[in-house]
């Protein structure tokens, strides 16, 4: 587009200076809105289920169960009918997505699906005491489906049910405040789940079945196992050395792998964590033999910019070996 002929601008009648004007113009790359547009988009079908799940809590009195259910399972069908009839054909390989809106009506449905079961169970006790049959249903159907349709977003509601079905709650706002870590079987369930979500990013890898989901699995397995790790080391002073030990050799599996896969964000939070661990191993022992509050201060300044020096150091390494 910047080659113009000569002839061309003679017949136009520009001037070098407005030539060169509309060469620089025609050289900038073009300002894309992709991702602006699928948030906006995905932002609407959160607001639209978190709107309709208000909208029936606000006038419970006034609407039956069984419209409520009827509504849902409506929706709920209405989404999954449109996406089988527009979906390609089954592959373990990517799938791209045959039109705009397919992600985002399938999203809706499976939001309307765990609503429809959830709510299902509070109004008629359903499934009664049975809590893990309550999440084990949606979490069966969510894993289907993401695999079905390729759907990344699909397969991280699935992952937060499955850690729901274990008694955990992994979403970003509430993973922190919403796990009793002083429990034993919450910090084990939380590296247990780690694992597992790591295991199955190497075989999506390895066995090239739906490979690009491994890095879903792999953002879960490696944010739930640190954070597990980090909650025993806080919680149990005892055996803060330990836990320590482990979340240390964590780190040297996950910088490898880091290397390997060329992933520069894994290598950023595992430092990030890694230096976490070691600002609360500082707090816990040294603090208890320096009481001199400037040196901790400085101390904590001081390793907080050495850390950031490092990540920026080890951002440029990484951009100039993929040019290489």
């Amino acid at each position: 587009m910047n080659q113009i002929p000569s002839e061309h601008q003679e017949q136009t009648e520009l001037n070098s200076s407005q030539l060169q004007n509309f060469k620089s113009y025609a050289s900038q790359p073009l300002f894309s809105l992709h991702w602006e547009l699928k948030v906006i988009l995905y932002l609407g079908v959160l607001l639209l289920s978190s709107g309709l799940g208000i909208l029936i809590y606000e006038n419970l009195d006034s609407i039956s169960h069984q419209a409520i259910l009827a509504a849902m399972a409506l929706v709920t069908a209405g989404c999954f009918v449109y996406c089988y009839k527009q979906a390609s054909p089954f592959s373990w390989q990517r799938v791209e997505s045959p039109s705009p809106f397919f992600d985002y009506l399938l999203l809706l449905g499976c939001l309307t699906f765990i609503s429809f079961i959830g709510y299902l169970q509070f109004a008629y006790n359903v499934f009664g005491t049975k809590y893990g049959l309550a999440t084990a249903i949606p979490l069966i159907v969510l894993f289907f489906t993401a695999y079905y349709f390729d759907h990344l977003g699909v397969l991280s509601l699935a992952i937060t049910n499955l850690a729901a079905w274990m008694g955990l709650t992994v979403t970003p706002l509430k993973i922190l405040s919403s796990n009793d870590f002083s429990s034993d079987r919450i910090v084990y369930t939380g590296m247990v789940l780690g694992i597992l979500l790591l295991a199955l990013a190497i075989i999506s890898e390895r066995k090239q079945l739906k490979a690009h989901f491994a890095f879903t699995y792999r953002n879960f397995g490696v944010n739930i196992f640190y954070i597990a790790c980090l909650a025993a080391i806080i919680e149990r002073y005892n055996s803060s050395l330990l836990w320590a030990v482990v979340i240390t050799l964590f780190f040297v599996y996950l910088w490898k792998l880091s290397h390997k896969i060329q992933s520069l964000y894994f290598l950023v939070i595992s430092i990030i964590y890694e230096y976490i661990a070691l600002v609360a191993l500082f707090l816990i022992y040294v603090t208890q033999v320096i009481k001199d509050f400037a040196f901790i201060v400085f101390w904590l300044f001081a390793s907080a910019v050495a850390v950031i020096i490092f990540l920026i150091y080890l951002s440029k390494k990484f951009k100039n070996d993929r040019l290489q």
